[in-house]
């Protein structure tokens, strides 16, 4: 099975250097240095369709431009490369969740993915007048995906749920494909939402060792579900020619966090209530020493920067090795990024992805099968 990457859209806006946000932080002032245009995230959407990824993951939340608005519009200016949404089910409807994802496939010819995000900041989630906790946000979460999954099938839905109430949903026009469903969360319940309704179960970049308890978690509860998923890991990534330039490249990047900045967000980030945000702040402690957490997997980025705070940094070689080295746990997928977010998807896709594709891991998903050689009339006799 060839291994799936998908690159990311800075909807919050990118820079030579690491923009923060996320997790209730706001993005940092270096966004500014290349706001989030159309045109700008379309020239990165362009390139990673080029490259050979298969789809661009957009964030969500109140630090950065809408999703659901800004894949759209950036839709138009790609033909092949799919969009990984993030999007909150509490603050839409699941009916017309399932209707906006039904459009978004017929206009798109079939290119959205759905990435649900629960949510794990009760101030920012009651900011968007969602007062519930935690887990009743995780079990609302079950009720949507019970629902949306039910109007995708063709079927009408009735419930009288714990949190959500429809009936006699039904959807006129069916998406096709199904969009598949890209879910993660660390915590108990979050596991028991992801066996029942994800197709792809997706975790941050920690250490090998920790991704294995958390893959078999869930292949544990999956089974009682009678369900199988498959897996994928959020990374950041440096790579280069060489191992010394990649790490110069990080040293560059971590010699640029103001250390009143480290310190604020480091502060905002405790208070998030979100198991996984938790795990990745475990990884650094708020210090700049000690980064590298197993071999070329560095927690510096998750200093100023909410969510995914790990990346893969070295030579080519060796990015491509530790990318075979979470393979060989059941990752199949990998939705990556880098600072800036053009600039680093060329280094992946010219000097990673060709060295996974020489060993059999990896073809580009958008090549025509090589042509039959062609058979030339009287070739190689003589007149």
């Amino acid at each position: 099975m060839s291994l799936t990457f998908h690159w990311f859209l800075p909807t919050n806006g990118d820079s030579r250097h690491v923009v923060g946000g996320g997790h209730g932080t706001p993005a940092t002032a270096s966004g500014r240095d290349r706001p989030p245009t159309v045109a700008y995230l379309g020239q990165i959407a362009r390139a990673a369709e080029d490259l050979g990824f298969v789809g661009a993951l957009t964030p969500t939340g109140a630090w950065c431009e809408d999703a659901w608005l800004t894949t759209a519009m950036v839709s138009q200016h790609t033909e092949r490369l799919k969009f990984l949404v993030a999007f909150r089910p509490g603050f839409v409807s699941p009916t017309l969740a399932a209707q906006m994802a039904s459009t978004f496939q017929r206009h798109t010819g079939g290119r959205l993915l759905l990435n649900v995000v629960t949510g794990g900041e009760s101030h920012e989630q009651r900011a968007y007048g969602d007062f519930l906790d935690k887990d009743a946000r995780y079990r609302r979460t079950g009720e949507f995906l019970h629902v949306v999954r039910g109007l995708w099938e063709g079927g009408t839905v009735d419930l009288d749920g714990e949190h959500l109430r429809v009936e006699d949903a039904r959807l006129a026009r069916l998406p096709d494909p199904v969009p598949e469903v890209y879910f993660g969360g660390s915590s108990p319940v979050a596991g028991e939402i992801a066996a029942r309704y994800a197709d792809v179960y997706l975790t941050w970049g920690e250490p090998p060792a920790r991704v294995a308890e958390k893959i078999a978690w869930i292949k544990g509860l999956a089974a009682k579900e009678g369900r199988t998923l498959r897996f994928g890991i959020r990374l950041h990534v440096i790579t280069r020619d060489t191992a010394e330039q990649a790490w110069a490249e990080a040293n560059r990047l971590l010699d640029g966090f103001d250390a009143g900045t480290v310190r604020s967000v480091q502060a905002g980030l405790a208070r998030s209530e979100s198991e996984g945000q938790r795990r990745m702040l475990a990884l650094h402690g708020g210090s700049r020493d000690g980064l590298e957490i197993h071999p070329n997997l560095w927690a510096g980025i998750g200093l100023v920067r909410g969510g995914a705070g790990t990346a893969l940094v070295g030579s080519h070689d060796e990015v491509a090795d530790r990318v075979k080295e979470y393979h060989a746990l059941g990752i199949d997928e990998f939705v990556l990024s880098g600072y800036p977010h053009l600039e680093e998807a060329y280094w992946f896709g010219e000097g990673v992805l060709p060295r996974l594709a020489a060993q059999g891991l990896w073809q580009h998903p958008f090549s025509p099968p090589p042509a039959a050689s062609a058979q030339v009339p009287f070739a190689g006799r003589s007149a």
